[in-house]
């Protein structure tokens, strides 16, 4: 079965993003889910997958402290393609965290604060699950550069799949413009990656577009796609893709 697992890997890197949802479905069925924050490009992952099939899964990490305008997405996207958004909190709420950790934990510990409302409440998700679909992009970060189409996620224990890791920006604002894919607003003032209200802002001409993203901090990452090194492989029954 590794064998397989091996050969899934690299053909994936040969399909296109609807081939690599197609047999994430076909292989994993209700075991698999997209995580979304419905950036830009998790709104390109919805629409594909809605493409394929009606029932697909998303789940979103709520940290309660997203801005008004997500929000209003998220209501958008379930009217739209029909579907009911699985909401994941962290087992604190914001008070609890603040009682526990001081006021704005976030300006003085940012990584314990996504690890408190992100990684936490993703790890007790992904328990559930036997596979999770993310709308990373190669050209994101340094730390995405190597991200594969389907990869074992040794962090969280399960298959990983990224079906538009090597899309360009300009990918996936074409296929947003093509489609009509609704989108956060907050994209055209200059939010071109979209967090939590305290950690995110609009970015300034010339710089990288996630320098908004805990802005005069070393930290570029959440947590959520940090990986850790490989440990076991995952027995997968290959399952190939179907025009």
């Amino acid at each position: 079965m590794n064998r397989d697992w091996e050969q899934t890997r690299a053909q994936s890197e040969n399909w296109q993003p609807s081939e690599i949802l197609r047999w994430a479905f076909a292989t994993f069925g209700e075991n698999v889910a997209i995580a979304s924050g419905f950036g830009a490009e998790g709104m390109v992952v919805i629409d594909l997958a809605s493409r394929i099939q009606s029932d697909f899964r998303v789940f979103t990490l709520d940290t309660e402290f997203l801005f008004p305008e997500t929000y209003d997405l998220m209501d958008r996207v379930q009217k739209r393609y029909g579907i009911t958004i699985e909401r994941v909190y962290s087992p604190l709420t914001p008070e609890e965290q603040e009682h526990l950790h001081g006021p704005s934990l976030w300006t003085r510990n940012p990584d314990k604060c996504c690890h408190l409302r992100k990684v936490v409440p993703l790890t007790g998700k992904l328990a559930e699950l036997h596979a999770w679909i993310a709308a990373i992009r190669r050209d994101q970060t340094t730390l995405r550069a190597a991200a594969g189409k389907v990869e074992w996620d040794a962090k969280f224990q399960l298959v990983k799949v990224n079906p538009i890791a090597d899309w360009t920006d300009e990918m996936v604002w074409s296929y947003i413009r093509k489609h009509d894919v609704p989108y956060n607003p907050l994209h055209d003032q200059n939010y071109p990656s979209i967090g939590c209200t305290h950690c995110s802002r609009a970015i300034r001409p010339g710089e990288h577009s996630r320098a908004g993203r805990w802005a005069g901090m070393d930290k570029t990452e959440c947590g959520l796609h940090v990986a850790n090194p490989e440990a076991s492989r995952p027995l997968v029954q290959i399952a190939k893709p179907t025009e």
